[in-house]
């Protein structure tokens, strides 16, 4: 990444009305036919912020950018882009921009042409157009690659001119729709940093859709977690990780743990319960139970105990494979302790107390 990737915009663009949400929606409910995409959905977007709705498919969270695009009008609730109202503004009157999964890239023109091409229709000078599109590509380390055609070019560097192609129009609000869905694993690890930093050097707000949880962790400033057309958390990273508000939230952002102990209804991540080894003493102020080792499930770098309690319920403890694992795949039926701080655990609201 080069210095001078901000200056593709003229300021940064939490400059302008940083005191206001860069996004506001307050009520906003979309249904098709029977289907309720949306159930009444409150939610705030900082500007300058690396946002990201996540949930698993039919949750809402498409539907949510495409209002927020204009590519879909609500059945009712309010979107507001900077303080202002847009719930009734067509999609090219509303100053933000969409990246998809599909680059959408014009096979017959260049690199350059495709990047230029939005400042083109906006009337920009063409000595102006090609120093922001020449930047942009800067940005997105594509550097002297211009005259190349998107066919020349890998998945994750069609991606990457999608992206640029986007920035450099200087939207209040890049909306990107899962754009890293179609790549593989490496490469999509890969083009999440390569996100992150460009919109850190940019400061145009990013909302991101996405299924995948650990794309949303190491991507995100804050995540809201969508499931039947109703936002159940928004947080940080470590918020929803380590403090998840319900049931839900626990059970789809990595793998935990739900137990009844005390009329607590709590969770506890697998990697935060040590599995005590022969005679070994639980740390001090550890909450220690037994159990026996139901099945083992060997993962590379860690490896999965699911081990049944006898004071009830069945928990799953990760542990690191610092050493070799193959005497581990053999300890299924064994009984064993297992310990874990009671800081460790996050009660989540029932009932009248639920959010």
């Amino acid at each position: 990444m080069t210095d001078n990737a901000g200056s593709v915009l003229p300021a940064p663009a939490v400059a302008a009305g940083a005191d206001r949400p860069a996004i506001r929606v307050r009520g906003l409910r979309k249904s098709f036919a029977d289907f309720v995409a949306l159930a009444g959905v409150d939610l705030e977007i900082r500007p300058g912020e690396f946002f990201t709705l996540l949930g698993p498919s039919g949750s809402g969270k498409t539907t949510l950018l495409r209002l927020i695009a204009g590519f879909e009008r609500p059945d009712a609730g309010t979107i507001e882009l900077g303080g202002r109202d847009i719930s009734a503004v067509p999609p090219y009157a509303r100053d933000v921009n969409t990246v998809f999964q599909d680059y959408a890239l014009f096979p017959h023109m260049s690199l350059l042409a495709n990047i230029e091409y939005g400042l083109r229709v906006k009337r920009v000078p063409r000595a102006q157009r090609r120093e922001r599109a020449l930047r942009a590509l800067d940005m997105v380390r594509l550097t002297g690659l211009g005259e190349r055609r998107p066919a020349q070019l890998s998945g994750g560097q069609r991606q990457r001119v999608a992206l640029a192609r986007a920035i450099v129009n200087e939207p209040q609000v890049l909306l990107l729709d899962e754009p890293l869905g179609a790549l593989d694993l490496k490469l999509r690890q890969e083009m999440q940093l390569e996100l992150a930093h460009v919109q850190r050097a940019v400061g145009i707000t990013f909302v991101y859709v996405t299924h995948d949880q650990e794309e949303a962790l190491s991507m995100s400033d804050r995540i809201a977690v969508l499931n039947g057309g109703r936002i159940e958390q928004v947080g940080t990273p470590l918020e929803v990780y380590e403090r998840p508000g319900t049931d839900f939230v626990a059970g789809f952002i990595g793998t935990s743990n739900l137990i009844e102990r005390d009329g607590r209804h709590m969770t506890i991540r697998p990697e935060k319960i040590r599995l005590l080894a022969g005679d070994a003493e639980p740390e001090p102020g550890a909450h220690a139970e037994t159990g026996v080792i139901r099945d083992v499930v060997y993962v590379g770098v860690f490896t999965r105990y699911i081990v049944e309690l006898d004071a009830g319920g069945e928990l799953v403890v990760a542990r690191q494979n610092e050493q070799s694992a193959q005497s581990a795949l053999t300890v299924a039926g064994a009984r064993v302790r297992i310990a874990w701080q009671p800081g460790q655990t996050s009660t989540i609201p029932q009932g009248e107390d639920a959010r």
